[in-house]
């Protein structure tokens, strides 16, 4: 396995060839996309190097944000997003401070989740409230994940993240039969070329083991696809509008959050 300084050469040449890439493209979108990376990598880079504390506290600010656009997107209120907020941010700490008691945490999360609506009395909106809040708490709380993983977390996020770009581009190009109704853009062809492009990624950065394979090749598209279909339930195309290039970082994340519920559920 790699370890984070390992890491750090080959997300340096990454940015730089694709920064060469994108300068020759000339187009403005990839380059505000580009800084955008430029700026994120060496943060999360750094967080990682720190280890668990790190760690934990870029996961924290991650699960605040993303809660945020959750909760827009599933039009939850004030209380519900704030009650939601806490759960994943007590998840991420429980997994840094006290490990053996994350399904405690969970479940304690759940219910307080359950009890915003409940206490309300909502007969109306309810159960949409009650549901939108366990997925959020199921799908955002993956997040936790990342505490324990170290350098293998860092290099799932490059993973699905070189299968994403690889499988849009190939897509694109090679067409074929859509992947989902869900997501009318993707194909096949372009996930399989991402899939193949992402367990590549994982030989090289020496973190390939059947359950990465497993994480990157199955749970990467299938994140991509859960939040197409909450984007689209909420009729938006992104999941935000303050990241340069991406949307929301729920856009930017989406992959990487099934991928380690894949991984946490195999591992």
């Amino acid at each position: 396995m790699t370890t984070v300084p390992g890491l750090v050469p080959y997300l340096g040449g990454a940015l730089a060839v694709g920064g060469l890439a994108v300068a020759a493209t000339r187009r403005r979108e990839l380059m505000v996309r580009w800084c955008a990376w430029a700026v994120g990598v060496p943060v999360v880079t750094g967080a990682f190097w720190l280890g668990p504390p790190g760690i934990a506290v870029l996961a924290a600010v991650v699960g605040v944000v993303a809660v945020a656009e959750f909760g827009g997107l599933l039009r939850l209120g004030p209380v519900d997003r704030a009650v939601l907020g806490v759960a994943i941010v007590g998840l991420v700490l429980t997994a840094w401070l006290a490990p053996g008691e994350v399904l405690r945490a969970a479940a304690v999360g759940a219910l307080a989740i359950a009890g915003v609506p409940l206490l309300s009395g909502d007969a109306e909106h309810g159960l949409r409230r009650l549901g939108a809040g366990l997925l959020g708490l199921v799908w955002l709380g993956a997040l936790a994940g990342l505490v324990p993983s170290g350098a293998v977390g860092l290099v799932l996020f490059v993973a699905v993240s070189i299968a994403d770009i690889v499988a849009y581009g190939a897509g694109r190009h090679l067409g074929g039969p859509r992947l989902s109704a869900l997501s009318p853009a993707k194909r096949w062809s372009g996930t399989l070329a991402g899939a193949a492009a992402g367990v590549l990624a994982l030989a090289v950065l020496s973190s390939l083991t059947w359950q990465t394979a497993v994480a990157v090749a199955i749970g990467g598209p299938l994140g991509d696809l859960l939040e197409s279909m909450v984007k689209r339930g909420a009729r938006v195309k992104d999941a935000g509008r303050w990241l340069p290039g991406s949307g929301g970082l729920l856009d930017r994340i989406d992959s990487l959050l099934v991928a380690l519920a894949v991984l946490l559920v195999l591992g």
